[in-house]
C-alpha cells in the first residue's frame, strides 16, 4: 500500500513538474517550455574547475587567469544554449505499428521533423522509466528521419506506445537537455498460436489434397503451382519439358467435379475444458495452418462468422477478431 502511494505521488509530481499528459495525437511541436536542461556529470566537474581557476586568478591577481576563466565560462553558457536549441522546435509525429503475436517485440515507427535551418545531432530516444535499448537520430536542416522503437508484448489486444524521453548532450556534453512525448500510437497484439495444436478439423471440410467427400474429381487442366498443393498433383510431364532451374514454372493438375465442403473453425466446437486464451491460441494456430495449406476457411465466434475466404486480408481479419475477442474495445 505504501509503495502504491509513493508511485502515485511520483507520477503526480512528474505530471506537474514535467508536464506529462495523456497520449498526444497528430504532430507535436517541442516548444522551449517543454525542454528541460541540467548540468551533466562532466558539466559539474567543469564548473568546479572554473571555480578553482577563478580563486587562483583572484588570489594571485592574474589578468590572463581572469580572461581564461571568463572565456571558458562563456563557452559553457554557449553550450547550454546550443544544447537546449538542439531539441527545441523539433516536430514529432507517430508512424505505423504492424501487428505482432503476443510475446514478440512490437515495432513502433516514429518520425522526427526538422523544419528549421539548424542541423540536429545525437538526439537520443528512450522509454521513460524503463531500461530499454536507446535509439539515436540525426536530423538535417529541413529534413525528416524515422526511428523504430521496440517494446515487449505479453497479452493480446491493443497495446499503446510507451511514454518517450528525448534527450541530447550535443555539442560539448556539459549539459543534458530532455523532453517528454507520449505518442497516440498503438499496436494490435494477436494471441500467440498454440505450439502443438491438433490437426485441422477436416470433418465436413475439404481434404488437404483438394478433393471433396462427394463424387470423384475430374481432371480439368493445368494451373500454376500454389503453396500447399500435394506432390501427387504436380504435372510432372509438363515440368520435365521446362526445367525450373532455367526459368520454368511448376504447375499442378486441376480437378473439378467433387462437392467440396468448407473448413469451419468454430469456437463453440472446441473442448469445454480449455480456457479462453487456449481456445483463442488454438484457433490462431489453425488459421495460420489453413493459410499455409491454401485451404479456404471460415471463422465462427459466438454468432459472428468471417469467410469463407483465403488470403492475407482474411487472415488479418480473423486474427484481429481473435485478438479483440471479449475485450472492452472490441468494437
Amino acid at each position: 500500500m505504501l509503495a502504491r502511494l509513493r508511485q502515485l505521488a511520483r507520477d503526480g509530481a512528474d505530471r506537474w513538474l514535467f508536464q506529462l499528459s495523456a497520449p498526444e495525437a497528430g504532430e507535436v511541436l517541442l516548444t522551449m517550455r517543454r525542454v528541460f536542461i541540467v548540468p551533466s556529470g562532466p558539466g559539474l566537474a567543469f564548473a568546479g574547475l572554473l571555480l578553482l581557476m577563478l580563486v587562483g586568478a583572484v588570489n594571485y591577481n592574474l589578468g590572463l587567469g581572469h580572461a581564461l576563466t571568463f572565456l571558458a565560462g562563456s563557452c559553457a553558457v554557449a553550450d547550454m544554449v546550443m544544447t537546449a536549441r538542439n531539441l527545441a522546435l523539433l516536430r514529432l509525429s507517430p508512424g505505423r505499428a504492424a501487428p505482432v503475436f503476443a510475446g514478440e517485440e512490437a515495432q513502433f515507427e516514429l518520425h522526427l521533423h526538422n523544419r528549421t535551418r539548424r542541423d540536429r545531432y545525437a538526439v537520443w530516444i528512450d522509454v521513460h522509466g524503463a531500461a530499454a535499448p536507446r535509439q539515436a537520430a540525426d536530423v538535417a536542416a529541413g529534413a525528416s528521419t524515422s526511428v523504430l522503437l521496440s517494446a515487449p508484448t505479453a497479452r493480446r489486444g491493443w497495446q499503446h506506445a510507451p511514454r518517450l524521453q528525448l534527450s541530447t548532450r550535443f555539442p560539448l556534453g556539459l549539459f543534458r537537455a530532455w523532453s517528454y512525448w507520449h505518442p497516440a500510437l498503438r499496436v494490435l497484439v494477436y494471441p500467440y498460436p498454440e505450439a502443438d495444436a491438433p490437426p485441422l478439423p477436416t470433418q465436413g471440410a475439404a481434404s488437404e489434397d483438394g478433393q471433396g467427400q462427394v463424387g470423384l474429381d475430374n481432371f480439368t487442366g493445368i494451373r500454376p503451382y500454389q503453396p500447399g498443393d500435394p506432390m501427387r498433383h504436380l504435372a510432372w510431364r509438363q515440368i520435365a519439358r521446362h526445367d525450373p532451374a532455367h526459368g520454368g514454372q511448376l504447375v499442378s493438375k486441376q480437378f473439378d467435379g467433387g462437392a467440396v465442403a468448407e473448413l469451419t473453425l468454430d469456437f463453440e466446437q472446441l473442448p469445454a475444458r480449455l480456457d479462453l486464451e487456449l481456445r483463442l491460441a488454438r484457433l490462431a494456430s489453425w488459421v495460420l495452418l489453413a493459410e499455409r495449406r491454401a485451404l479456404p476457411y471460415s471463422l465462427r465466434l459466438h454468432g459472428r462468422t468471417l469467410g469463407p475466404a483465403l488470403g492475407q486480408a482474411h487472415r488479418a481479419a480473423c486474427l484481429r477478431a481473435l485478438a479483440l475477442y471479449g475485450l472492452e474495445d472490441e468494437a
